[in-house]
C-alpha cells in the first residue's frame, strides 16, 4: 500500500550538541521532501551551532568542531529552511519529541515564526513503538530487510525514515495510507506545544506536569494569574511560552 500525499511530506532529521531543546543547537539537518508524486528532494547542511560541541555527542554523530566553523549559522540559513518545509507535513524519527521542537526553538530563536498550526507532525517512532518496539536500526532491518549503513549522518537517517514508513504502510493496512490517517492512529493529530508541557483532552488544553496537572490551562490562568508569569520566566521552550501566551490571549477575549 503506497503513501498517498495531498501535499508534500518533509522528513526531518538534525543532529546537535545535545538532547536539551532550549540549551542545545543544530549542528546538522537533513531535509528529505516527498513532493505528493513521488519524487524527492533532499537539503542538507552542516550548521555553526556558535557552541561547543561535546566529545559525547561528536561520539554519536561524527561531526566535530573542527568541521563545522566555517559553516553557516542556523540564523543564516533559517529562511531557507523554512521556505523548503513550507506548504508540508512533517515526518521524522522520534521527531513529534526532538527534531521538531528543536527545529522550531532554532526557528524562533532566529526570529522567524513557526508554526505547525496547518501542518501535521507524523512520527515514525509511534508506529513503530506501538507495533514493535525497537530502535531506527532495528527498524530498518525487520521492515526494509537491510542494514542501515551510516547511522547518524542526518541524511542517511532521513531517508532510511522514510524508506521505514513505506514498508510499515504495506505491513499495517489498519494505519492507513494518508498522513491524516496516519497522525490519527498514532493519537498525535492533537498536539499543543512539543514540550508536552500541555495536552488536550476532549479539546481542551490542560496542564501536563506539576501541581497543576490535569487541570485546564484556562481554569489556572483565571484563578493563579501570577503562575503564567512563573512559566514565561521559566526555563521552558520558547514554544511553550508561546502557546501558553496563545491559550491567556483566547481567554482575555472571551472575557471581553
Amino acid at each position: 500500500m503506497k503513501l498517498q500525499l495531498t501535499r508534500p511530506l518533509a522528513f526531518i532529521d538534525l543532529e546537535t550538541t545535545g538532547i536539551n531543546i532550549t540549551m542545545d543547537r543544530i549542528v546538522e539537518i537533513a531535509i528529505v521532501k516527498i513532493l505528493v508524486d513521488g519524487t524527492k528532494q533532499v537539503k542538507r547542511k552542516l550548521i555553526n551551532p556558535l557552541i561547543p560541541i561535546p566529545k559525547n555527542a561528536s561520539d554519536v554523530h561524527g561531526i566535530t568542531n573542527e568541521m563545522v566553523k566555517d559553516a553557516p549559522t542556523f540564523k543564516q540559513v533559517a529562511n531557507e529552511i523554512k521556505q523548503f518545509i513550507d506548504n508540508c507535513d512533517l515526518a521524522g524519527y522520534n521527531s513529534n519529541r526532538f527534531d521538531i521542537p528543536m527545529l522550531i526553538e532554532e526557528f524562533l530563536r532566529s526570529g522567524l515564526e513557526f508554526s505547525i498550526d496547518d501542518k501535521k507532525a507524523l512520527d515514525v517512532q509511534k508506529i513503530f513503538h506501538m507495533m514493535e518496539q525497537r530502535t531506527l536500526s532495528a527498524a530498518y532491518k525487520f521492515y526494509c530487510n537491510r542494514t542501515l549503513e551510516g547511522a547518524h549522518s542526518a541524511e542517511q537517517d532521513a531517508t532510511a525514515t522514510w524508506e521505514v514508513l513505506e514498508a510499515q504502510l504495506e505491513r499495517y493496512t489498519q494505519i492507513g495510507n494518508t498522513v491524516e490517517s496516519i497522525v490519527k492512529f498514532t493519537g498525535e493529530d492533537d498536539i499543543v506545544d512539543f514540550a508536552r508541557r500541555f495536552i488536550k483532552e476532549k479539546g481542551i488544553e490542560i496542564f501536563n506536569f506539576g501541581k497543576h496537572k490535569g487541570k485546564p490551562v484556562t481554569q489556572v490562568l483565571k484563578e493563579e494569574p501570577q503562575y503564567y508569569d512563573w512559566m514565561m520566566k521559566g526555563d521552558f521552550p520558547i514554544n511553550t511560552k508561546q502557546k501558553l501566551t496563545e491559550i491567556l490571549n483566547k481567554t482575555l477575549l472571551k472575557k471581553a
